[in-house]
């Protein structure tokens, strides 16, 4: 690679890293800003896109410092340990889903795709948005297995968000009382179960199939249409999950373990801020918010998220004041957004390609 290609390249991406560092940022000072409005009772939709932006970043850092400063350092310190915890667990599962197939991605370069991703995540639709570029970069890692190293990133995923349902669903039961109270947080409660159904069928039909056997011509139809073999291909990687032996639990585990520990951050933080929320509560509310704001409708799901968190948290049998609850996710995001940075300062010096250890078998000309 010529000098003048290897600057080329360093300097589009730092571009890149700087654009979508000033957009999170902007993201969060809009948020600060929108909170001073309504605590002093005005607006903040009236005003005009110019002032909104200047209101943005005359009173945001103030305020996002103030509040910074309010939280206590070491409750703050250990929600921000807490999520660097979630990602280095979320590390070892994706590694565990890539050995299936026989793919062995060294842990520290493991580590940087991931937060690459998380850097993503915080401006892509939902908060699943930097799978996207996981799935690029997997892909990137072999000659011969794109397909498969791709897969890998849907089925964690899907594993992902399976467990933090299973794991919403869960804590329904030491809080039937409370979902009787709270028509807002039962009503969340059913769209979770819902979800629960919808996505453990969907765990079911891509690890261990079933429509071609109900169909026996799916297969052949599947061949026929555009893609049809790249798709009937990611079926057959998908199938090598369900024929894993202890796959699924060994998964399961360790998402559940990253689940806890996520809840723990919100645990953290409402300590820091003296908010009076039991933990149970927490553990309750804190998977539900993340499982919908995980849909593709808001960037990082900004915005769903806090109005969720606002709508859950000052209803019946809880009852904090908005202001708290939206402080409490705001506080959540911003230690989200520093690890963010950490993975914006990767992704400008991030290497263009290493390789993954692949076994037992020979390039495919295809791919």
């Amino acid at each position: 690679m010529s000098a003048t290609r290897k600057i080329w390249n360093i300097a589009w991406r730092l571009a890149v890293c700087a654009l979508l560092m000033f957009w999170i940022c902007h993201s969060i000072f809009l948020n600060e800003a929108h909170s001073v409005w309504e605590r002093s009772q005005r607006a903040f939709e009236e005003l005009s896109r110019a002032e909104q932006w200047q209101a943005a970043w005359t009173l945001g850092p103030r305020e996002l410092w103030r509040t910074l400063t309010f939280v206590d350092p070491l409750w703050l310190g250990l929600s921000l340990v807490c999520m660097g915890v979630t990602i280095l667990l979320g590390v070892m599962r994706w590694r565990r889903v890539l050995r299936v197939h026989g793919l062995d991605l060294p842990f520290g370069r493991a580590a940087e795709i991931s937060l690459v991703a998380h850097f993503f995540n915080s401006f892509l639709l939902g908060s699943t948005g930097g799978d996207l570029m996981k799935a690029y970069y997997a892909a990137r890692e072999t000659h011969h297995k794109k397909t498969e190293a791709v897969v890998t990133v849907f089925a964690d995923r899907l594993i992902g968000l399976f467990s933090m349902l299973l794991f919403a669903a869960v804590m329904m039961a030491p809080s039937v009382e409370l979902l009787r109270r709270h028509s807002s947080l039962r009503a969340v409660a059913g769209v979770i179960l819902i979800l629960l159904l919808a996505c453990g069928a969907l765990v079911a039909l891509s690890f261990w199939g079933g429509v071609s056997r109900a169909w026996p011509r799916a297969r052949a139809w599947l061949r026929r249409v555009p893609k049809g073999e790249t798709l009937e291909r990611c079926l057959d990687a998908c199938r090598s999950f369900g024929r894993a032996p202890r796959f699924l639990a060994e998964t399961l585990g360790i998402s559940m373990l990253l689940n806890a520990v996520c809840v723990l951050q919100y645990v953290a933080l409402a300590r820091g801020l003296n908010l009076a929320l039991s933990p149970l509560i927490l553990f309750l509310t804190v998977p539900m918010v993340i499982c919908i704001s995980a849909l593709p409708i808001t960037p990082s799901g900004l915005g769903l998220r806090e109005n969720l968190y606002v709508l859950l948290l000052t209803g019946p049998g809880i009852g904090i004041a908005p202001t708290e609850a939206l402080s409490l996710s705001l506080l959540a995001y911003a230690g989200s957004l520093l690890w963010s940075l950490v993975g914006g300062v990767v992704y400008a010096g991030l290497r263009e390609r290493h390789h993954l250890h692949e076994v037992g078998t020979e390039p495919d000309a295809a791919d």
